[in-house]
């Protein structure tokens, strides 16, 4: 049974999915791994620190893939490479399949297992895979470094014979995995830290981290069965809509995080308010790639609008890609351990198994 991975488009995604400490997993449990020449060098790892393992180096992408009973990817593969996939190979990745339903539709015409490790159930098993969750807390943290970086004032409250250096404000919009961690960055840098969320369970959270949470009053329930934020009403966005405007004008830093799963990220902070908030301040817009929750944030661009920086990037986690990597590939590793039957070396697709079901694009 052989495992392959080849690199990514390293200008949009410089992660991958199987460190030499991982390979050393699958080989332990008694897979043969390919993969192509140079893999990780861009990070540190080099192909001798493989081949030192058992690895098998290729410099051939094509045959290497034929060859795979298992491809670990991040993403899809090229047009060309997934053209060339055979009956009974398995795919497992992040493979958006709302944006890449035709594709993902195709390959199981073909009789390609996908697994899509976006859509894991939110359960204690799945825990140990969710590939959500841990590069969400590598951005949120991220996201608090980059705006730093852009705020041109100090951070932590400073006291010195000259006066006094106040703390920076920071607004986290989105109490999720993202979100939590950029409130417990904030408050270890010094900020004043306040967040907010459609669904009110987010409350204990924030405050257990140091953070004020900010929310209207609601009778509606904002959080799907599995944990995620849904669209509220249109009474609610107003009320909440009207609180932010306010707060805004006295916030030096924003970090936006809110996503609706299989939909455009909601617009949630409008030019109006951009323009009434400090001069000097920043917005980090983490869901920018999926349009964005401020009004005038362009992916991979610094948008100054009234003296307010705006930014957002296609892929954040590209700043931080071996910590990204190692906490990926063991996701996938726990994922395609759960997968495997060891005693008879085979994929056993058990469709009881909610993990497996839930990730098997159907």
């Amino acid at each position: 049974m052989r495992i392959v991975s080849i690199l990514e488009n390293q200008l949009v995604e410089k992660r991958i999915a199987i460190t030499p400490e991982i390979a050393k997993k699958y080989i332990a449990l008694g897979f043969e791994i390919s993969l192509i020449e140079k893999y990780g060098e861009h990070l540190g790892f080099k192909d001798s620190d493989y081949k030192e393992l058992g690895v098998e180096i290729s410099t051939n992408e094509k045959e290497t893939l034929s060859k795979a009973n298992i491809i670990i990817q991040l993403g899809l593969l090229s047009d060309e490479n997934l053209s060339n996939l055979k009956e009974n190979q398995t795919l497992v990745g992040v493979f958006n399949p709302y944006n890449n339903k035709e594709k993902i539709e195709n390959l199981s015409r073909k009789n390609i297992n996908v697994f899509s490790l976006e859509i894991l159930p939110r359960n204690s098993r799945a825990q140990s895979m969710d590939v959500l969750s841990s590069q969400s807390n590598l951005a949120g943290y991220r996201s608090v470094i980059e705006s730093i970086y852009e705020f041109e004032k100090a951070v932590p409250m400073m006291m010195t014979a000259a006066g006094t250096v106040p703390a920076a404000k920071v607004l986290v919009i989105g109490a999720g995995v993202a979100g939590l961690q950029a409130i417990a960055t904030s408050k270890r840098l010094g900020a004043i830290v306040s967040a907010t969320d459609v669904r009110a369970a987010s409350k204990e959270q924030v405050e257990s981290l140091g953070g004020k949470f900010l929310m209207v009053e609601q009778e509606e329930n904002l959080e799907t069965a599995g944990g995620y934020a849904k669209e509220a009403s249109e009474e609610f966005k107003k009320k909440q809509e009207d609180l932010l405007a306010e707060t805004l004008k006295k916030i030096d830093i924003v970090i936006c995080t809110a996503l609706i799963p299989g939909k455009k990220a909601p617009l949630i902070i409008k030019g109006s308010m951009i323009d009434n908030m400090q001069s000097g301040s920043v917005i980090y817009d983490l869901a920018a790639i999926q349009g964005g929750n401020s009004e005038f944030t362009e992916v991979d661009k610094i948008v100054i609008r009234n003296g307010v920086k705006i930014m957002g990037e296609t892929n954040i986690l590209n700043k931080l890609p071996v910590s990204a990597s190692n906490l990926y590939s063991k996701n996938v590793f726990n994922f395609v351990s759960n997968l495997y039957d060891k005693e008879n070396k085979k994929i056993n697709i058990n469709l009881e198994d909610e993990i497996i079901n839930k990730t098997l694009i159907k």
